[in-house]
């Protein structure tokens, strides 16, 4: 038996709220003229043609201001928007004289504008455009590329999400009723049930924080970051590499969810935002695995692992 479709592909309303159902990526489009005139538009109708040769295209409103820069520069570039830059979707979404302005970014074949910090960039040849209706369609043929391999940014029904793995592809180790005497001696090992219980929690918890568009030291960081700390400080609350921190401390600066004071730094309002979300995350992780203790229970772990906290 067939569903007869149902009808109001006429109404612009519902064929809009159909198609959103299609949870897609949200990229920034970058082009620069031949007379230097540097224009960006949000588009989520980026997808990729062919690996061979490299193809991949998208759209662009006919009636879009814009459209006479990228029909005239010989490249364009695709900048894949991570998750943590939603102000910098809206930015490039609103009409604005100049939506570069204070915007990081270098410059790529023909002076095309690329963004940093993004989960991904193309820069791209102006390979064909064809008529679609209201849009134009343009492929490009990709002639350079950078994969930071930071969580993307996802819109799906007029709403910005996140990239979760999914919860029924997680590979769930099967438990083993034989226990061995090395197994019973590790069993009672509290370094070991620590690094195990790390381990088990981090399991759960870093997809969800890695979605955000944060690495694992920027998340720390604006943690620990509340009432703001010297460097020395930070170093020790985050327990991280030199490197790592310094790397962290120069990308959030550059995000401006952190300023700096000497050597004092401390979190933007955009960077409250971000940590009250962390804290969020975190509280909902520790609700799902410590949901089947009771307060007393619960208690007693935090005393215990702050009195091995204080002895370092």
């Amino acid at each position: 038996m067939h569903t007869k479709p149902s009808a109001g592909v006429d109404d612009p309303r519902l064929l809009r709220r159909a198609l959103g159902n299609f949870a897609t990526g949200v990229t920034v489009m970058t082009a620069c003229s031949p007379d230097g005139q540097k224009v960006g538009i949000t588009a989520n109708s980026f997808n990729s043609v062919s690996l061979d040769p490299p193809l991949i295209l998208w759209s662009i409103d006919k009636r879009s201001g814009s459209y006479p820069v990228f029909a005239s520069a010989s490249h364009f570039a695709v900048n894949i928007l991570a998750a943590d830059q939603i102000s910098l979707s809206n930015r490039f979404a609103r009409p604005s004289d100049d939506r570069f302005a204070g915007v990081a970014h270098t410059q790529g074949a023909s002076g095309t504008p690329l963004l940093e910090d993004c989960a991904a960039r193309f820069v791209c040849e102006r390979h064909a455009m064809h008529d679609g209706g209201d849009h134009w369609i343009m492929l490009g043929k990709v002639v350079a590329l950078d994969d930071f391999g930071r969580a993307p940014l996802l819109y799906h029904q007029g709403s910005y999400a996140m990239a979760l793995p999914h919860s029924l592809q997680r590979k769930k180790e099967a438990p083993s009723n034989a226990c061995s005497t090395l197994q019973k001696r590790l069993y009672n090992n509290i370094y070991y049930l620590l690094t195990q219980a790390v381990r088990t929690y981090q399991h759960h918890y870093q997809p969800r924080q890695l979605a955000t568009g944060l690495s694992t030291s920027e998340a720390r960081m604006l943690l620990v970051l509340e009432n703001g700390l010297d460097l020395t400080a930070l170093h020790a609350e985050v327990n991280l590499p030199e490197r790592e921190v310094e790397q962290a401390v120069a990308m959030l600066l550059r995000k401006e969810l952190i300023s700096q004071e000497g050597q004092h730094y401390q979190l933007t309002h955009q960077g409250s935002l971000q940590a009250e979300a962390l804290h969020d995350l975190a509280e909902q992780q520790q609700q799902e695995l410590l949901g089947h203790l009771d307060e007393e229970q619960i208690s007693v772990l935090k005393k215990v692992l702050q009195g091995i906290i204080r002895q370092r």
